[in-house]
């Protein structure tokens, strides 16, 4: 058996957390590679919105197990409070959860030092949700990380005053920062008593024990390909490989155990925090779009950036991450449009080209668009992709075309039901 990937093909909130939550009932694991507590995975069904941040999206199918895989970073009191919200919906969890002990866990030291770096950068701000994703993944780069395994161990206590008094020295370059660390650190270490009470395992054994038995397992990534601390666009990205390949070193499998790769796209495009964004819209189209698609986060609550569809962009994590179908979400959010444009190349310089500089971020980039007709109707009650409008279905025929592959679904809203299967 092959593990199926499922990751976001732009700056995240492609939603993801849907479509793994759709798929999951078809896997035995859905298996959580990478990211922390920085992701926001929205489901919604029964009448009701759930928000993940660090456990897999199939904990809500009752016969899936779910694994936090090494590659993911945990900060006890936010897991903490995902499984409470989890007990107060009547999910059970206790045999079904399982974390990997070398999973790296966020200290409350690490909030601080993210908090106070990214006050100290001031106007070059990269857009950090301040929840100790960066300093976690360069400590662990570092080598002197605490990981879940570490609080069975005899010396953990020391282990952590070691490495919290090694953020104090290093947060003496930076002006004071407000954050009650006493505090935090209290809720922190009651939140150990929690993680103490899950099934902790050797990842790499588990999986690779799974695929032997001929379990089907389902890889879920967090963020978005142009997040990729290698290849995107750095340095406004996350702290981990958010592509296909980070599956492989965020659950110790071999690369000739991946299968089919799922990219997620929506049929727009939306950035959360800085950094670059070719099809940006900075006018009404754009408010339009963050107004119809309520394009806030869902972890931090602020405004997305909102623009048009990038091609070129898409044939980049296309490329990367090897994708063999893809999905494409909130097309419904372009229903009261008259026209919808795609961003179908740059102009650099004077020089037009479909691929994406190195110096991103330096160059000023003029997108060039191509326009087509909206459908100007509900997709209420749509379940099969022949009933779609015309100029719906022509939208999807050329993404398909222009991208090289098949759209295997579409999302028509928010809610579990509302995906068509093409």
């Amino acid at each position: 058996m092959a593990i199926d990937v499922i990751l976001g093909l732009q700056w995240g909130d492609e939603g993801k957390g849907k479509i793994v939550d759709y798929l999951a009932s078809d896997y035995d694991i859905v298996a959580r590679f990478q990211g922390g507590p920085n992701a926001g995975h929205t489901l919604k069904f029964d009448g009701k919105k759930f928000v993940l941040h660090t456990i897999p999206s199939g904990i809500f199918r009752p016969a899936q197990k779910n694994l936090i895989g090494n590659g993911v970073v945990i900060d006890p009191i936010t897991l903490s409070k995902e499984l409470d919200k989890l007990r107060d919906a009547g999910v059970s969890f206790a045999d079904r959860l399982f974390i990997s002990k070398k999973a790296h866990l966020i200290l409350p030291t690490h909030r601080l030092l993210d908090a106070a770096s990214e006050n100290a950068k001031g106007k070059a701000k990269i857009g950090s949700t301040l929840k100790g994703i960066g300093p976690t993944y360069m400590d662990k780069t570092g080598r002197n990380g605490l990981r879940v395994g570490d609080i069975a161990r005899a010396n953990f206590m020391e282990r952590y005053q070691a490495l919290k008094d090694k953020h104090l020295s290093l947060l003496e370059i930076y002006p004071p920062t407000d954050f009650d660390l006493e505090a935090e650190e209290a809720r922190w270490m009651e939140s150990l008593n929690v993680l103490r009470q899950l099934l902790m395992v050797d990842g790499e054994y588990y999986i690779n024990e799974a695929l032997k038995e001929g379990k089907k397992i389902l890889a879920e990534g967090a963020q978005g390909s142009m997040l990729d601390i290698d290849y995107g666009t750095y340095p406004f990205v996350t702290s981990s490989n958010t592509i296909s390949a980070g599956v492989c070193t965020g659950l110790g499998v071999a690369p000739s155990q991946i299968g089919e790769v799922i990219g997620i796209t929506k049929a727009y495009c939306t950035r959360v925090g800085s950094g670059p964004f070719p099809t940006e819209l900075h006018d009404e189209t754009g408010e339009r779009l963050r107004a119809e698609g309520g394009e806030f986060g869902a972890t931090t609550g602020r405004p997305r950036r909102c623009g048009w569809i990038d091609l070129p962009q898409l044939r980049y994590t296309i490329m990367v991450n090897g994708v063999t179908q893809i999905v494409m979400t909130k097309i419904d959010v372009l229903n009261a449009f008259e026209e919808i444009q795609a961003g179908v190349g740059y102009r650099i310089d004077g020089q037009q080209t479909q691929l994406l500089p190195y110096d991103i971020c330096d160059q000023d980039i003029q997108p060039i668009f191509e326009a087509h007709k909206g459908w100007e109707t509900t997709l209420e009650n749509i379940t099969t992709f022949e009933a779609l409008p015309q100029a719906a279905k022509d939208y999807v025929y050329y993404i398909e075309e222009q991208l090289g592959v098949k759209v295997s679904m579409i999302s028509t809203g928010p809610e579990r039901e509302k995906l068509i299967v093409k």
